[in-house]
């Protein structure tokens, strides 16, 4: 590595990640850039919802602790980047400056960029649905919110403006890692080829853990030492955007050649051209190789031209899914939880409740393999829980699938206990895309 290396870690794979981690990572891991990925398509339905209760919120519900443990880093001069902002940006800058203010530091310029939010910009474009091939227009009436991936020169102002924190909302997740990077060594908008490997190095740290160990290992055929205390990532960049990979000094978990193929290959439909909003990412040639221990180098990544439009996630209203769960355990566990299986079925159909699809699962024995769980004969179990959903479009009849599952409890087979119900509205993913040049951000600041 250069003296000009660029060190990026990651704290944050997923909404849900360990805070320990991260404030390890933050302690010991001597970073330029900290990165937080704490969006998806389920953590932003989260926030909306949070949002309607209170429109203050919005924010990801773990930024208040998230930046109490590691805005004292940022303090110290290590730049924070996030898409903690979810569906309210604004809010999250807020929140942070308040909680800054609480901590004593001082001094601190922390920026929100808005303007992922393209609902509004959605009417009357001429677009299809991705997933059911119906035009957009028809498709408007149900969709609740939509948001555009936006790339790395979304997060560039509030780094020229010298921001230590940096807040956004829906930001692709390796756009969170490129948009250092080409701060850092002046890429160019067009340099596909560094661009490329920029993002190559964001998709292997994107995840947390994941190339540390974490998801990869299955004992006894991939071993990986000390899970309990498993590190977080950095990647250690230079000019041109080869990088050497590894985890926070002195924890658990590896580094190796082949955590890093896993992570690399991960959701990408073509490795020869994975698309993100900065670059079309070409991983083909990748070059993966030992530099160490616990130390991969990472080179070979390339790009060309980047898609014209954004891809855009909407949120759309879906009907209500109703469910019912009942134990059963001891001889004969998964008899009779068939039995109640066809009972509840039954009681459906007599009290002509419509649903659009009725799932069964028997807990323990084919909730996961489904039917292929049952050709392989597995012996019987002796205990098994059974579940019992339904999508309807109504919220009353969802409730009366779990409701006869729940009256199971004395007007089914013997032994059923520990049941449980529950009514909730679904909010499905769809996609679609929309020009950039209809996609403006701004950049808010305020000073701690």
């Amino acid at each position: 590595m250069t003296a000009a290396a660029v060190r990026i870690g990651c704290g944050a794979g997923y909404a849900g990640d360990r805070l320990e981690a991260a404030a390890e990572l933050a302690e010991r891991g001597e970073l330029d850039y900290l990165v937080l990925e704490c969006l998806a398509e389920r953590t932003l339905a989260l926030a909306y919802a949070r949002r309607r209760r209170d429109p203050s919120l919005g924010y990801d519900a773990g930024l208040p602790a998230r930046m109490e443990t590691l805005l004292p880093t940022c303090a110290k001069g290590t730049t924070l980047v996030s898409n903690l902002g979810a569906a309210n940006p604004r809010g999250a800058l807020d929140a942070t400056v308040e909680i800054a203010g609480r901590l004593g530091l001082t001094g601190m310029l922390v920026g929100a960029v808005d303007g992922d939010d393209v609902l509004e910009r959605l009417d009357g474009l001429d677009r299809t649905v991705w997933e059911t091939g119906r035009p957009l227009g028809e498709a408007l009436g149900e969709v609740d919110w939509a948001h555009a991936y936006l790339g790395a020169d979304a997060l560039l102002p509030a780094l020229r403006a010298g921001c230590r924190v940096v807040l956004a909302g829906r930001i692709a997740d390796p756009s969170l890692f490129v948009a250092p990077l080409v701060h850092q060594f002046g890429w160019a908008a067009d340099d596909w080829h560094r661009l490329g490997r920029g993002t190559m190095v964001g998709h292997l740290l994107e995840c947390g853990s994941s190339v540390t160990g974490g998801y990869f290992a299955e004992p006894g055929r991939k071993d990986v030492p000390d899970l309990t205390s498993i590190g977080m990532p950095i990647a250690e960049v230079d000019q041109d955007g080869t990088a050497v990979v590894r985890k926070t000094p002195g924890t658990g978990g590896q580094v190796s050649v082949r955590t890093c193929k896993e992570q690399l290959l991960y959701e990408i439909h073509d490795p020869a051209a994975y698309l993100t909003p900065d670059v079309t990412a070409d991983f083909s040639h990748a070059v993966l190789a030992p530099a160490g221990e616990d130390r991969v180098a990472v080179s070979g990544g390339s790009g060309r031209v980047r898609p014209d439009e954004f891809k855009v996630v909407m949120g759309v209203r879906d009907g209500f899914i109703g469910e019912g769960e009942m134990s059963y355990a001891g001889p004969g566990a998964l008899r009779r939880a068939e039995l109640s299986a066809e009972i509840v079925r039954d009681r459906l159909r007599r009290q002509g409740v419509r649903y659009t699809d009725l799932r069964t699962e028997f807990i323990g024995y084919d909730s996961v393999l489904g039917p292929i769980a049952r050709r392989a004969e597995p012996p019987e179990p002796f205990e098994v829980r059974l579940r019992i959903a339904a999508r309807t479009t109504t919220e009353h009849a969802a409730a009366i699938v779990g409701a006869e599952v729940e009256a199971l409890t004395i007007t089914g087979p013997a032994g059923g206990a520990g049941k449980r119900s529950s009514v909730r509205a679904v909010v499905s993913v769809r996609s679609t895309s929309i020009p950039r040049s209809l996609v403006h951000t701004t950049l808010h600041t305020a000073t701690t």
